[in-house]
């Protein structure tokens, strides 16, 4: 049905597909993809071989969750410096209120 005498592939009319859907699904996971329509044309492949396709790398892996990409994908860039913990540290941010406090004033 798909495959024909010539080397062109079949290309299946959107009546055939709509009539014809679970057939086409068949040969699409036996045959390879199926190719619907002319003018905006379609191909229908198994997601396994869209992910395959689409993402080689991660093909074959499981899907990792979330907080493990995160974990795996976390940024690197150096190390921070941890401020003390003394008592007489300045704050922060006080100098960016004080400036603020004076803007504000005048």
């Amino acid at each position: 049905m798909v495959t024909q005498e010539s080397s062109a592939p079949r290309v299946w009319t959107i009546a055939e597909t709509k009539a014809r859907l679970s057939e086409i699904l068949r040969l699409a996971e036996q045959e390879g993809p199926q190719r619907v329509g002319t003018r905006n044309p379609f191909v229908i492949v198994p997601e396994r071989l869209w992910r395959e396709r689409a993402h080689p790398a991660s093909a074959t892996l499981s899907p990792m969750p979330m907080g493990q990409w995160l974990v795996a994908n976390f940024p690197r860039v150096g190390e921070l410096e941890v401020p003390t913990r003394r008592s007489d540290r300045e704050p922060p941010f006080a100098k960016k209120i004080e400036e603020s406090a004076g803007e504000a004033g005048a």
